[in-house]
């Protein structure tokens, strides 16, 4: 009688194998919805309790709902807009500032400014940790970490990270990770004790810049500038493996639903990568998305993953303080991309 069950079980893989892969190479744009206004972007929160997205935009954190293609507000107040972060239990988002260092907290109910706190110079990717009911701010210029009570808005520490941070995941268990971008390095932080308790090299990868984490199996995926994903193995501290991705990435994900991680280039793809075991991942899928659309967030229950981007115009004349601009953008054309699988 076992027989029988074990020829269905291999044939029950197999599909599943064959499955993941197709549905990874189906992802396409759905829809391209228009947003509009002024300003360049960086990161792309969903919020899956709210189901809506948040996109920090320079000077404000637009507020849409996807499915409306709707800008249901904006939060002011920011200079330089890097990321964002929601801390559902406590009913606070927070926003930070990478220009003036600091972050704006505010009502996830009413989207109404709370406060400010001051962070550091160049206050970038931030993120909410459920365990510690802490956010921890990266600060790219000042190689630190702020910790900010999530409950109150009161900073409550620093981290010296001894290195440029980019983004950053939780593992839900107290535990966090970082890319250090100058150092080609993942580091893990202890989020109670606030402090580094190791880190790894993740050569050949050069300036990690996007991060996810699959929980389950531990691991994680950092999107590197060399056009490489490198795949890391939490509990032994090591390099799995590398995988071809984009150019200009940063921003990943993992979705734990289908086994799949993301890599958000701008160059105008979105590289798709199927986890078949925790040892072995392969490409299965260079989705075209539109140039400069470098940053996504991800809905693990309906599977979409959302980007934005403008159309790019020609880059403004150097000067001394900036010898290489960056292209210009198009007034107007500010818009949102929905990939569906």
């Amino acid at each position: 009688m076992k027989l029988p069950f074990f020829r269905l079980s291999c044939a029950a893989l197999v599909l599943c194998g064959g499955v993941l892969p197709a549905m990874a190479q189906s992802y396409h744009v759905a829809k391209s919805i228009t947003l509009g206004g002024e300003g360049r972007w960086d990161y792309v929160v969903f919020d899956a309790v709210g189901h809506r997205l948040f996109i920090a935009r320079e000077t404000r954190v637009m507020v849409v709902d996807p499915d409306k293609g709707a800008v249901l507000a904006e939060i002011p107040g920011l200079d330089g807009a890097h990321g964002v972060a929601l801390a559902e239990a406590e009913g606070h988002g927070f926003a930070t500032s990478g220009r003036d260092g600091t972050v704006t907290m505010f009502d996830l109910k009413t989207l109404k400014v709370l406060g400010k706190i001051t962070a550091a110079p160049d206050a970038d990717a931030v993120l909410y940790d459920p365990a510690a009911k802490r956010v921890f701010t990266f600060n790219g210029d000042s190689q630190s970490s702020t910790v900010i009570d999530a409950a109150s808005g009161q900073k409550v520490g620093a981290i010296d990270l001894g290195a440029t941070p980019e983004f950053a995941v939780s593992a839900g268990d107290g535990k966090l990770y970082v890319n250090l971008e100058d150092k080609g390095a993942v580091a893990e932080i202890d989020a109670a004790a606030m402090k580094i308790v190791r880190q790894w090299p993740i050569a050949p990868c050069e300036s990690p810049t996007g991060l996810a984490i699959d929980r389950v199996h531990h691991r994680l995926f950092s999107g590197c500038r060399n056009k490489l994903m490198a795949i890391s193995d939490v509990p032994a501290g090591k390099l799995v493996t590398t995988l071809p991705i984009g150019e200009g990435v940063d921003g990943c994900g993992f979705d734990p639903g289908t086994q799949l991680a993301f890599a958000s280039n701008g160059d105008g793809t979105l590289t798709v990568v199927h986890e078949d075991t925790p040892a072995r991942f392969r490409v299965v899928a260079n989705v075209a998305t539109r140039k400069g659309a470098r940053t996504m967030a991800l809905d693990e229950k309906s599977h979409r993953v959302f980007t934005v981007t403008a159309e790019l115009g020609p880059p403004p004349a150097p000067t001394p303080d900036h010898p290489h601009p960056r292209p210009s953008i198009v007034p107007g054309t500010f818009a949102l991309l929905i990939l569906e699988p």
